[in-house]
């Protein structure tokens, strides 16, 4: 096989060797230190046409074929599980278009968020989807995800900024989904939707031509303490009922404002308090014309005062959240990711929690973390639907990878927050996708509406050779009884 994709594309866009395929064996998920899944050949494409003629050699035989970009993952959707041929986008990493006048740009799907930005810079523009990974994180895997960013609040999730796609289906099929240079159209199915969140198990994006926005003259920053999570939520929604342009808002518990603000306490020798009253930390940003963002500023810390909330005044502070958050402008390796993980690993449930029941969340996080035997990292609220509160939450934990034991206790800690999830109305996750964590557990979630989900797959992709044992599952980490 790997002699017939090296004929059809070139020999020097094929790799067999042992030591570039173990590069491709893990992501960003919990998984046990020694756990290695390793693809039978890497496949670095430049062009559409070249992920056509792979996935068609594929089918011949068979063979699983597994696409990915920065490996940032964290549900283990771009792992090669089953093996087969990884497709790494990041060969497909040019910007087609800059259409100024209408506000789009069209990119192979293989670039990076950074990079893509670094090329709208030369035009006044700005892709506001910013991943802490958008060093190496692809647009392609943003879309494939629906990965959270700092800009929600004002800007949304990827759903908001696609407007069409390039995709290669399971057959090595080339379509394009999507409606050209508009958001608007009521024509036909919204088939590129069906592609946000697919995590690969559909097809391969290879193009996409996105929204994107004038660069924003100003920018306010501030951090406000408040007695409870809701009490911070409810501030959000009076900022967005008052006519406040929120450009990011995250809520987090103490611990993780500890987690935050690592950066201060490297520099200044002493962690970053937060008054000892406080349940929750508002983190918000507002952008626009420099004469509006401080008239919106001045109102948005009113609206917070008479709901209890006190400013954090030590722009120290302020500032290193937003260096964790946004410009990545930290001293190297002296930053929360990677410092905080020589000696354990980061793991997060990622639900999503109605706002009303956040206090109710916390709680049941904490209990849930005891239950299992793990430790608290923290809990951060992403508000990523535009102008109101819909929250996506990540729910925390250390995890000792060299531990197999605190690898199979941290699923069953997540499996438990994600039907709490689903129990108070929400979702078991919010961006890091069923991966192969879930699988087929999502079912929990769906019902009968998971029956209609495979047979979407079945439609795009009829040998089950996209991404297998992805979203569908049985799920490689999560329990399917309830316990």
């Amino acid at each position: 096989m790997a002699k017939e994709i090296e004929e059809a594309i070139g020999v020097d866009k094929v790799f067999t060797e042992p030591f570039v395929r173990i590069c491709y064996s893990r992501d960003w998920s919990v998984r046990p230190a020694s756990d290695v899944c390793l693809p039978d050949l890497v496949v670095r494409p430049t062009s559409t046409d070249d992920v056509v003629n792979v996935v068609k050699i594929a089918n011949r035989h068979k063979a699983p074929v597994v696409p990915c970009g920065g490996l940032t993952g964290m549900a283990g959707g771009a792992v090669p599980t089953k093996g087969g041929i990884v497709i790494d986008t990041k060969g497909m990493d040019k910007v087609l278009e800059v259409d100024e006048a209408n506000l789009t740009a069209t990119v192979q799907a293989g670039i990076t968020i950074a990079k893509l930005n670094e090329e709208l810079e030369r035009y006044g523009l700005w892709f506001p989807h910013d991943p802490e990974s958008k060093l190496v994180s692809t647009l392609g895997a943003a879309i494939a995800c629906r990965s959270d960013s700092t800009f929600g609040i004002k800007y949304g999730k990827i759903e908001q900024a696609l407007i069409n796609s390039v995709v290669v289906t399971g057959s090595g099929d080339a379509i394009r989904v999507g409606h050209r240079k508009t958001l608007i159209s009521s024509s036909g199915y919204q088939l590129h939707w069906l592609f946000i969140a697919s995590e690969g198990t559909l097809g391969i994006i290879t193009e996409a031509t996105i929204r994107v926005f004038p660069k924003p003259k100003a920018r306010a920053i501030e951090m406000i303490a408040f007695p409870s999570l809701v009490k911070a939520a409810q501030a959000v929604n009076r900022m967005v009922q008052a006519g406040i342009s929120l450009e990011s808002v995250n809520i987090m518990c103490k611990d993780r404002f500890r987690y935050y603000t690592h950066e201060y306490a490297i520099k200044y020798g002493r962690e970053a308090k937060a008054p000892e009253w406080a349940k929750g930390v508002l983190c918000m940003t507002i952008n626009g014309d420099l004469d509006v963002v401080n008239f919106m500023r001045d109102y948005a810390l009113k609206i917070c005062k008479e709901l209890g909330g006190f400013p954090i005044e030590e722009r120290e502070i302020v500032d290193a959240w937003w260096t964790h958050k946004h410009t990545l402008a930290f001293e190297p390796f002296k930053q929360s990711w990677p410092d905080s993980q020589r000696l354990s690993r980061f793991g997060a449930a990622d639900v999503s929690i109605p706002q009303g029941r956040l206090d109710e969340a916390y709680e049941r996080y904490k209990e849930l973390v005891f239950k299992h035997g793990l430790n608290v990292l923290g809990m951060n609220v992403y508000v990523q639907a535009p102008y109101s509160v819909h929250t996506s939450v990540s729910f925390a934990v250390y995890v000792d990878d060299k531990d197999p034991d605190q690898v199979r206790r941290f699923y069953d800690y997540v499996r438990d927050m994600a039907l709490y999830a689903i129990s108070v109305g929400g979702s078991m996750t919010s961006y890091q996708g069923d991966g192969e964590k879930f699988g087929g557990f999502c079912r929990e979630e769906h019902g009968e509406a998971f029956k209609y989900m495979t047979m979407i797959k079945e439609a795009f992709d009829p040998n089950g050779i996209m991404n297998p044992g992805k979203k569908f599952g049985p799920p490689k980490w999560i329990k399917q009884e309830r316990n």
